[in-house]
């Protein structure tokens, strides 16, 4: 079995596709660690989610926009700000009807997930802290440990962020076309909700497998208004 993980998706149907064609991923016998934000953004929320829910061998962890997802589904409400961040893009994928076989994929969701002392979580942990006095909305949220990898970039050498061998976070997105690693912290959002691309990558040889450019595989369509990508 191969091990990947891979990035955030924002409703890219087209480039999940692509990634994993591209990765030869076997969706019976690989494995595959999403680490969240699967919806809003691009138009195809609800493909991806179907699609991810052929695979195996998943590990899905959520994001703070499946959070906004679950809730709407939970309760017929969509959070005003959540629309404004994307989530009118899911409205429009599911017709404004919740699934109910989706919504237990998110209700499943993990926190976090934890392989050979590798960390995988979708926004990050706070670095200094044991890993169980984290809290949700450490896990879907806070960028400590995301800016901190940032800031080690390139460095040689660089002493690990964590007590783990290696951590593997989405959420704060990198434009430099592959993910990128500071400190033992991969940063995987490699931008495929806005006008980047979707990443998918070995876990253990680090070969990386990207999309297309996400907004030439849904031209005419806009994605998410560049103006909130920083409260992404």
């Amino acid at each position: 079995m191969r091990t990947f993980v891979m990035g955030d998706i924002h409703g890219a149907f087209a480039a999940l596709q692509q990634c994993l064609r591209r990765a030869r991923f076997d969706d019976q016998n690989d494995m595959l660690i999403c680490l969240g934000d699967v919806a809003d953004g691009w138009p195809e929320t609800k493909a991806c989610i179907q699609e991810l829910m052929k695979i195996k061998h998943l590990v899905y962890i959520l994001g703070n926009h499946d959070w906004w997802t679950r809730g709407w589904m939970e309760t017929g409400v969509a959070d005003p700000n959540w629309l404004t961040q994307g989530g009118a893009a899911t409205l429009v994928s599911y017709n404004n009807k919740p699934d109910a076989h989706h919504l237990k994929f998110l209700q499943k969701a993990a926190p976090f997930f934890l392989l050979e002392n590798r960390l995988f979580v979708h926004a990050g942990i706070h670095p200094n802290q044991p890993l169980d006095v984290n809290d949700w909305d450490t896990f879907l949220w806070d960028r400590t440990l995301a800016n901190q990898a940032l800031e080690r970039v390139g460095q040689t050498g660089a002493q690990n962020l964590t007590q783990f061998d290696e951590v593997f976070v989405g959420h704060t997105p990198v434009f430099t076309g592959t993910p990128v690693q500071g400190g033992g912290v991969w940063l995987m959002d490699t931008g495929a909700g806005w006008h980047g691309v979707l990443s998918i990558m070995n876990v253990h040889t680090k070969q990386v497998f990207t999309s297309d450019p996400v907004p030439g595989l849904y031209p005419g369509v806009k994605g998410r208004e560049k103006r909130v990508a920083s409260n992404s």
